[in-house]
């Protein structure tokens, strides 16, 4: 039996969300207490509402999120086979905040873990920036992204699907996004503001279903690893 590691961040109101983006929104719509005069046997219910930006919890980004070209996916109309297959993480945590993060970064990464990518793998990458800054302001500054090398690397490698525990693959300092810029010629595409501190160094099978919110342009998600 594998066993389960939840790569998810929690959902709360006051979350940090990419600038820009809709917040997390959550209240009690309906108590015990009011429903309980609607029942004659005792029983009551309650839920609880909530509003969330697409791009916002642990998500992975539509291809149309990417890509203003007309027939882009919405990340109903995308392929679950992408959402799900063998995957690993790389621990880039070393590279300084507010810079990029490099192909040579990523092949010392690569060796230090003594794994191999092979073709159609899954790729995350662990910066710490959720186990350092979770909560914070700083989350959403203080972390290294992706440059244009490393974007490079991960169509070299034939990697299907990346990620990881930042709010943006790509460095917040940048004005180009060639991470995002790399997807939308591609097409591959990513997840943003996951929880990868038990898989580090790891293989392991991902999955990672997004909702299926008809014409959204990403997916919020509860992603999964399950390592033997």
């Amino acid at each position: 039996m594998p066993r389960l590691v939840d790569l998810s961040q929690d959902i709360y109101e006051g979350m940090m969300v990419y600038p820009g983006h809709l917040k997390t929104v959550t209240f009690q719509h309906a108590t015990h207490e009011e429903t309980a005069p609607r029942f004659d046997s005792g029983f009551s219910f309650q839920t609880l509402g909530f509003m969330l930006n697409d791009n916002g919890p642990t998500h992975v980004d539509s291809f149309s999120h990417l890509d203003p070209g007309e027939g882009a996916q919405t990340i109903d109309q995308m392929p679950l086979e992408l959402f799900y297959g063998p995957a690993l993480c790389l621990d880039v945590s070393m590279v300084a905040p507010r810079t990029d993060i490099t192909a040579t970064h990523l092949d010392a990464a690569l060796e230090a873990s003594a794994l191999d990518v092979v073709d159609g793998d899954m790729c995350f990458f662990y910066t710490a920036t959720y186990d350092r800054h979770r909560g914070t302001p700083e989350y959403l500054s203080e972390f290294a992204g992706l440059g244009e090398s490393a974007a490079e690397w991960i169509v070299d490698r034939g990697i299907k699907i990346f990620g990881v525990d930042s709010p943006t693959p790509d460095n917040p300092d940048s004005r180009s996004y060639p991470a995002h810029m790399m997807c939308r010629r591609e097409h591959i595409t990513h997840y943003e503001n996951l929880v990868l501190t038990e898989v580090v160094g790891q293989r392991f099978t991902f999955v990672g279903f997004p909702l299926k919110v008809l014409g959204a342009h990403g997916g919020p998600t509860r992603a999964v690893a399950l390592l033997d």
